[in-house]
């Protein structure tokens, strides 16, 4: 996706703050805010936050079970699931 089109100076943003913040609802894409001609902020709606934060959250799981694998802190799958099992039959 390319942000070259949702690019924005914060004076435009001060001036039409209550628009800019219905486009981020409606079109759910991100807008780039520029100060003095340089980025300085990304603004986006607050449900494409959630999913980003839930996604990096995610990842932060997938990249912590990779790291246990390389640390060969595994078990037999076989194992986890009988032991699970086990644990099951005496709440029962």
């Amino acid at each position: 996706m390319r942000y070259s089109s949702q690019v924005k100076p914060i004076s435009y943003l001060k001036a039409n703050a209550a628009e800019v913040l219905a486009q981020l609802s409606a079109q759910r894409t991100p807008l780039v805010i520029t100060q003095n001609g340089e980025a300085r902020a990304v603004l986006q709606d607050v449900a494409s936050y959630e999913e980003t934060q839930e996604t990096l959250a995610l990842l932060k799981i997938l990249a912590l079970g990779c790291q246990d694998v390389e640390a060969g802190r595994v078990k037999p799958a076989a194992d986890v699931v009988t032991r699970l099992r086990a644990k099951h039959a005496t709440r029962g």
